[in-house]
């Protein structure tokens, strides 16, 4: 069997349209796919030993690919280069720990309805956890240009060296993004 890791983003959760898109595709034509979306903590270093914890839980001889939206295609990367798989990224953050300085402060997750505080150390966390792309073959990014939350040309840059989709309009939600599940699937070997 292979697995699916779905990560997603800030403030978000598995409950995420992308997420359950993503998942509905694969129970309708793949289901032979195992699709894991951890509900990640609100804090960096909590999200990813959450990730990780996920993945030492699948048998060790499984095929991985991720899938990650905004901050998940940050952490997506980071999976990619510790666990040398394909990832997949939807409107990914670049260099989160300078994009979400402007949100530190009291937060309330809208899915979940969690409180808690965003932190400058959280932001350190964030560094922390960014990585190098030793294999970006590895890596197809997709991007809408009207993406209201992130600054698509920022990706642009920090993934030029990827298999890159960039489409006109759009929003940070990637409007239509059902339209590539079969796509990611097959680009990520599963």
């Amino acid at each position: 069997m292979a697995t699916l890791l779905y990560l997603h983003g800030f403030n978000s959760s598995p409950a995420s349209q992308k997420a359950v898109q993503m998942a509905n595709w694969c129970a309708r034509h793949r289901p032979d796919i195992r699709v894991v979306i951890p509900a990640q903590p609100s804090t960096p270093a909590a999200a990813w030993q959450a990730i990780e914890a996920s993945i030492a839980a699948l048998p060790s001889d499984e095929t991985i690919g991720v899938v990650g939206s905004s901050l998940g295609g940050f952490m997506a990367t980071r999976v990619a280069e510790h666990y040398g798989c394909r990832a997949a990224l939807i409107n990914p953050a670049v260099r989160p720990h300078e994009l979400l300085r402007g949100y530190l402060g009291p937060q309330q997750n809208p899915y979940t309805g969690e409180r808690y505080e965003l932190t400058k150390a959280h932001m350190t966390e964030l560094e922390a956890l960014a990585v190098a792309v030793s294999a970006p073959e590895r890596l197809w990014v997709l991007q809408q240009q009207d993406d209201e939350v992130l600054d698509y040309q920022k990706a642009l840059v920090e993934y030029h060296f990827a298999r890159l989709t960039i489409e006109c309009g759009g929003n940070h939600a990637f409007v239509g993004f059902e339209r590539y599940c079969a796509q990611i699937v097959r680009f990520l070997g599963l």
